[in-house]
């Protein structure tokens, strides 16, 4: 059973969201429930949706404090990469996913011609996002929604996806008791939030309906047209698996560190079975999600649109992975890599590091990139191989 990770990034993902400044300054949250819910109500109104729809879809909203306890309670990647996607790209799925690259083949090749999208690349996120619709989530979308946006953490992102869904129950793409999916809002079996499921949402089964809940054809095609928005390159990759030489310089694998392929080549890295990589100009950056001794991986800008869908690293280099194992690529050699920290120690980390000054964002004890860009530069001042990975001796190095 796959959980909806989409949702675990919602916090700082508003290219996913599409959320405006203008709606950012507006949005409103707290305070009394009822007139809250007002407010909702004559902005869809004000939007140009029917009193009827609009009243249909807020009918039996609620305020749903298990929502509230997801949103704060997001652990799930505080795991080291080889343990989550050994768990998420397993030989279960991965047979499942072929198999429904082949039943839907034509389908595919019909998306990927308008959208330029890779069948793998759709099926790596339908795969892990609801086990390929077999897991949509059993949360109210409209109380979901209307809750995250009554709650002052991030109404800017909320709001709008509320006003969304009363907008597919006016339209009638949905009735408001087939809305169920994540705990945050997202809906069918891509996991889409509801703008983006207007915004992109397609009939390409040409039944009438736009059903991302239940139409396959509808899921992948506006799958790919969501993906080709965010500025998918057609015909080029996204990931690749590579052998990394002990002497490598490792301040320059980072994934804000792109620089062409030919480069790379030059300082003796190679494909994954030691032939030559291409000298071109092909823009690269390096991937460790372990540090040197680990997996490592070239990531192309077709990658950036993963860290778009879910800005955690953990996340989207299981979700890339996946989709070139699904395109043929052999199993990935995880190397031999030192052990990491666990969550508790990564909080004890990060403490240390705003200590010393540095910007790592929340205290969560999970290694994002602004503690592994830390990290690494503690790396090279205290004599550690600067790979951004820290381990238990490095950590007591910070002492």
């Amino acid at each position: 059973m796959a959980p909806s990770f989409k949702s675990l990034a919602l916090a700082s993902t508003l290219l996913v969201a599409g959320v405006s400044g203008a709606a950012a300054q507006g949005a409103q949250c707290g305070g009394n429930w009822n007139q809250f819910m007002e407010g909702v109500r004559a902005e869809a109104l004000a939007k140009g949706l029917s009193p009827a729809g609009v009243d249909r879809a807020l009918a039996n909203v609620r305020q749903d404090e298990k929502v509230l306890s997801r949103d704060r309670g997001q652990a799930v990647f505080q795991q080291e990469w080889s343990r989550f996607q050994g768990r998420m790209v397993n030989k279960d799925r991965l047979a499942r996913g072929q198999a429904q690259l082949k039943k839907y083949a034509s389908t595919f090749r019909e998306v990927e011609a308008a959208t330029g999208v890779p069948g793998p690349v759709i099926a790596s996120f339908w795969g892990l996002e609801t086990d390929f619709g077999a897991v949509l989530g059993d949360f109210d979308t409209l109380s979901a929604l209307a809750t995250l946006a009554h709650d002052c953490r991030r109404p800017e992102i909320f709001r709008p996806h509320l006003i969304s869904a009363i907008e597919l129950v006016d339209k009638g793409y949905l009735r408001p008791d087939q809305m169920r999916g994540a705990w945050a809002g997202e809906l069918g079996q891509t996991q889409m939030l509801p703008e983006d499921y207007i915004a992109f949402g397609t009939d390409q089964d040409g039944n009438g309906q736009i059903n991302l809940l239940t139409d396959v054809p509808d899921v992948l095609m506006t799958t790919g047209k969501f993906i080709q928005s965010m500025g998918w390159q057609r015909g080029q990759p996204w990931l690749e698996a590579i052998r990394v030489p002990a002497d490598f310089p490792f301040d320059r694998a980072a994934l804000v560190n792109k620089e062409p392929r030919r480069a790379f080549a030059a300082l003796g890295v190679t494909k994954s079975d030691g032939s030559p990589l291409e000298r071109d100009d092909v823009p690269a950056s390096i991937i460790l999600p372990q540090g040197k001794g680990g997996p490592a991986f070239l990531a192309f800008p077709n990658f950036d649109i993963y860290l778009q869908w879910n800005n955690s690293l953990t996340y989207s280099l299981t979700a890339a992975y996946f989709g070139t194992r699904l395109a043929g690529e052999p199993v990935v050699d995880m190397g031999n890599p030192q052990p990491g920290l666990d969550g508790d120690q990564m909080k004890v980390l990060q403490n240390k590091l705003v200590a010393l000054g540095y910007d790592v964002g929340k205290v969560d004890g999970i290694l994002g990139a602004n503690t592994r860009a830390a990290v690494a530069t503690e790396q090279g001042k205290r004599g550690f191989a600067p790979d951004g990975w820290p381990t238990a001796p490095f950590l007591a190095a910070l002492n």
